[in-house]
C-alpha cells in the first residue's frame, strides 16, 4: 500500500513519531518531519517494516529532501519521573519545537497527544504505515536512538544494546539479573519478571 502524502492539505504538515517506547534502557526518541507537498517516496515506510540497511539509507534521503526535521531524545531519569507516555510526548513537543519551520498542522502516530501551542494535530493508529511524514520521522526517532545505543553500548557491552537496543530481550533481561541495573536503566519499569526480582 502506498502511503498518503499529506493528511490536511496544508503546505506545512508535520509528522511526528517516537522510538523506544518499550525499551528497559535508554532514552525514548521523537521524530519530526515536514516534508514537501506531494512528496512521493516509494520506499519510505514504517520504520518497523524496514531493514536496518533501509532505514541508514533512508535516513540521509529523508534529511535532505525534508523542508524541516529534528529529534529529541528524553533519558531514562526523566521518564522515570513523569512515565513514558509522558516522556513519549514531551519528545515529540521538543522535536516539533526545533524545527527550523514551524508546521500548520501535526500528525502523530498514535492516539495519545497533547496540543503543541495553537497548532491544530490529528492522533491517527498506525500513522507510520499511513503517511510518508510521519513514517520519515519514525525513521529519524530509530535511526538516531540506535546509534544513540551503540555508543552507550561501548560503555557497558554486558548488555549487548548494540544488538537489542535496550529491548526487553532474554539476553537483555539474563545481564540485568547478572550485572544489576546501569544508569541508563530505567528504574520505573519492571526491568526483570516478578520471578528474578532485582534489588535495585
Amino acid at each position: 500500500m502506498r502511503l498518503k502524502s499529506s493528511f490536511s492539505y496544508l503546505k506545512l504538515e508535520c509528522g511526528t513519531d517516537e522510538a523506544g517506547r518499550g525499551c528497559l534502557a535508554g532514552p525514548v526518541t521523537a521524530a519530526a518531519v515536514i516534508l514537501p507537498y506531494n512528496y512521493n517516496n516509494s520506499v519510505l515506510n514504517d520504520s518497523k517494516q524496514l531493514s536496518e540497511k533501509k532505514r541508514n539509507q533512508l535516513k540521509p534521503i529523508i534529511e535532505s529532501k525534508a523542508i524541516a526535521y529534528a529529534y529529541f531524545h528524553i533519558y531514562p531519569d526523566e521518564i522515570d519521573k513523569i512515565n513514558i507516555l509522558n516522556a513519549s510526548i514531551l519528545a515529540m513537543h521538543k522535536s516539533i519545537a526545533l524545527l527550523s519551520t514551524s508546521p500548520e498542522f501535526i500528525i502523530v502516530d498514535g492516539n495519545k497527544f497533547k496540543p503543541y501551542h495553537d497548532i491544530p494535530h490529528e492522533t491517527i493508529i498506525k500513522g507510520d504505515g499511513k503517511y510518508l511524514s510521519i513514517a520519515a520521522a519514525s525513521v529519524l526517532a530509530k535511526t538516531y536512538r540506535d546509534d544513540y545505543m551503540e555508543k552507550i553500548h561501548e560503555e557497558f557491552p554486558m548488555y549487548n544494546w548494540k544488538q537489542n537496543k535496550g529491548y526487553p530481550t532474554k539476553e537483555h533481561r539474563a545481564a540485568i539479573k547478572k550485572y544489576g541495573a546501569t544508569k541508563y536503566h530505567r528504574k520505573s519499569f519492571r526491568l526483570l519478571p516478578e520471578q528474578l526480582k532485582l534489588e535495585l
